[in-house]
């Protein structure tokens, strides 16, 4: 049959125009769309198609040529004022979508914020009675006040309209994240895995990337987990995210993770798994995790730290009164602080701060401890009478403040590997000048120096020195050799004081990221000699220099190191304040959170990207009947 397969004619194709003779014969308006509409009844013909028109208008006014014959004066007359009628509701129309978008783009904005600042969706009607409350009291023209107030009744904002809210603007936010990061070449991956407050497991993935203009950190995923987390099942949720998401494995470059048997066992590890799917990428375990390993306390320190928290927690939590008892001493005494520090072992710099505190508050200590008629008191105030103790506990006091730098330096965002390594050097370097002012003039340990001066028994043990040469013995042992080599590291860093030769270690990277090692010297060598990049790196930096003044044309091979080093994450610490946010989020919400909503809220409260808000206002339905 022949026939069958011919495809049929549509209008549409055929360019049919609105013919404005007809708004005279029938009655017939061109509206927005381009359609003719009814000025009578505001019926809408699907086609500008005379015939179809004409039918209509036959059919169903009948009696409109009877009482307004053609050409006369009262059919003119009809059609104008038909006309401006049809015209004025358009322009009602037209503003009431208008006030309905810019309800809703206030009600993104609010929605926006109180996410952002990890609030619940039920402060969005609180947020209103605060705004009207404000205008009630600040405008004082009552016409105005009036409009005011009812433009801010129109603002939906009730909870369940704040989580679609959160909704659109999180799906916003990812998308754009998903486009650039399709465009990226290099993706550095940090992953760690925790259980939320409700004894869920979540796996986070956070992203650095070049986005052509300049590098970028954000979340990627918070991937709930059901039963076990073994490394075969973080391998498995990571992989069907990427292929979900369009999102290419081999672009991955380097993956951190807290070092855990799940991520880092040799065989059945995440970072083993993945480096099968991505043969490019470098796995680093956590340098922040690996700083705060390397000094572990043993034997006599040890001893000296567990007395230390032993006594703050029996004065602050054998009882309510006895903790009330010496904060009433400490306020009697104008002592310079108002109660101890608890310490907590998630918490890294809390036992830092909670031996500060110990040390400045010695003698009110004493002086409790010697008024406290408990039993356990007694053993206490030893400790805190022997010159011997008292001294290791500055050391320790004086060093944790040391390693409290250095971890509070290594922490932030848009840290990148090349950052942490030279802290971590410059700390190492730092440890050599400790260990020689330890037994000279101790400018660098003041809480111990200042106790020897007032004390007629106190002095540097062998114990401390022992210490210090332990911890960089650790320091060494665990940061002087890299899967990524140092020397490339340089390279980016400081590009004008490199030289071009290169070890095995650093041209296996190269020729893994297919990177061309004498086409590599060359560009360097052509960079060192531009004075115009000298300045500039001294004067904007090292990223500034890379992302907007080394044309790929002219250095190819430099910029493609640059940008593959310039993307490594050097530590979790992203991860870490996810999950921070997510139980901030969690508690703070009275309502029962979904996953969904738990992702859609920590994406906008973590994420640097603020979307175009009156755009998706824009682009959103209005809830309103069509009019005809």
């Amino acid at each position: 049959m022949p026939h069958s397969k011919e495809k049929r004619r549509k209008v549409d194709s055929e360019n049919r125009k609105f013919n404005n003779e007809w708004t005279d014969k029938y009655a017939h308006i061109q509206n927005a769309e381009g359609k003719p509409t009814c000025l009578v009844c505001l019926v809408i013909c699907s086609v500008n198609k005379e015939y179809n028109v004409q039918r209509h208008f036959k059919t169903t006014h009948t009696n409109f040529d009877n009482e307004y014959p053609p050409g006369s004066e009262a059919r003119q007359t009809k059609i104008k004022t038909l006309t401006q009628n049809y015209q004025r509701s358009c322009v009602v129309f037209t503003r009431t979508c208008t006030l309905q978008q810019k309800a809703t783009t206030a009600s993104l904005r609010i929605a926006w914020i109180l996410t952002k600042n990890k609030r619940p969706f039920t402060n969005s009607e609180t947020v209103k009675e605060c705004i009207q409350a404000a205008v009630e009291e600040v405008v004082t023209d009552e016409k105005v006040k009036e409009q005011v107030i009812s433009s801010i009744k129109s603002i939906p904002l009730s909870d369940t309209t704040a989580a679609r809210r959160v909704d659109v603007l999180a799906t916003d936010v990812f998308d754009t994240l998903l486009n650039q990061l399709r465009k990226a070449d290099f993706i550095s991956l940090a992953v760690d895995e925790s259980t939320d407050n409700l004894d869920v497991a979540q796996l986070c993935m956070f992203v650095r990337f070049f986005g052509g203009h300049c590098f970028k950190e954000d979340i990627l995923g918070l991937i709930p987990l059901e039963g076990k987390t073994t490394g075969e099942i973080l391998f498995q949720k990571i992989v069907d995210f990427f292929q979900e998401n369009g999102l290419d494995l081999e672009r991955i470059n380097l993956l951190v993770t807290d070092g855990a048997p799940s991520m880092a066992e040799k065989i059945k590890g995440l970072s083993a798994r993945l480096s099968a799917l991505a043969p490019k990428m470098k796995s680093l375990h956590c340098l922040i995790h690996q700083s705060v390993l390397c000094p572990q306390l043993s034997g006599e320190l040890k001893n000296t730290m567990d007395s230390v928290m032993a006594t703050i927690n029996f004065i602050r939590s054998t009882s309510s009164l006895q903790h009330r008892l010496f904060r009433k001493l400490l306020a009697d005494m104008s002592a310079e602080h108002v109660d101890l520090l608890l310490h907590n072992n998630v918490r890294w710099l809390s036992q830092g701060n909670s031996f500060m505190r110990v040390c400045e508050l010695r003698k009110e200590i004493i002086t409790f401890l010697r008024e406290c008629k408990h039993r356990k008191a007694e053993t206490f105030l030893t400790n805190m009478l022997d010159d011997e103790f008292v001294s290791e506990m500055c050391f320790l006091c004086d060093i944790l403040h040391h390693l409290n730098v250095l971890n509070l330096g290594l922490q932030g965002r848009d840290k990148t590997v090349t950052d942490v390594v030279e802290r971590l050097t410059a700390f190492q370097n730092k440890l050599d000048i400790f260990s020689s002012d330890l037994s000279s003039r101790l400018l660098h340990f003041p809480t111990l120096s200042g106790f020897i001066k007032s004390s007629q028994s106190g002095k540097v043990t062998k114990v401390m020195s022992d210490f210090l040469d332990h911890l960089k013995h650790n320091f060494a042992q665990r940061f002087n050799d890299f899967d990524i080599p140092k020397e490339l590291l340089h390279v980016v860093r400081y590009p004008f004081t490199s030289t071009p030769n290169t070890s095995p270690k650093a041209a296996e990277f190269l020729k893994l990221h297919g990177i061309d090692e004498g086409p590599l010297q060359l560009e360097m060598i052509e960079m060192q000699a531009s004075c115009e990049l000298k300045d500039v790196l001294q004067e904007k930096g090292c990223t500034e220099l890379w992302t907007k003044h080394i044309v790929p044309e002219m250095f190819p091979n430099m910029k493609k190191l640059a940008m593959c080093v310039l993307t490594m994450l050097g530590s979790t610490y992203t991860c870490d304040s996810s999950f921070s946010h997510m139980n901030a989020i969690k508690t703070d919400h009275r309502i029962s959170l979904t996953n969904e909503h738990l992702h859609h809220c920590l994406w906008i409260a973590v994420t640097p990207y603020e979307p175009n808000i009156s755009h998706l206002a824009q682009s959103m339905k209005c809830h309103f009947s069509h009019l005809r």
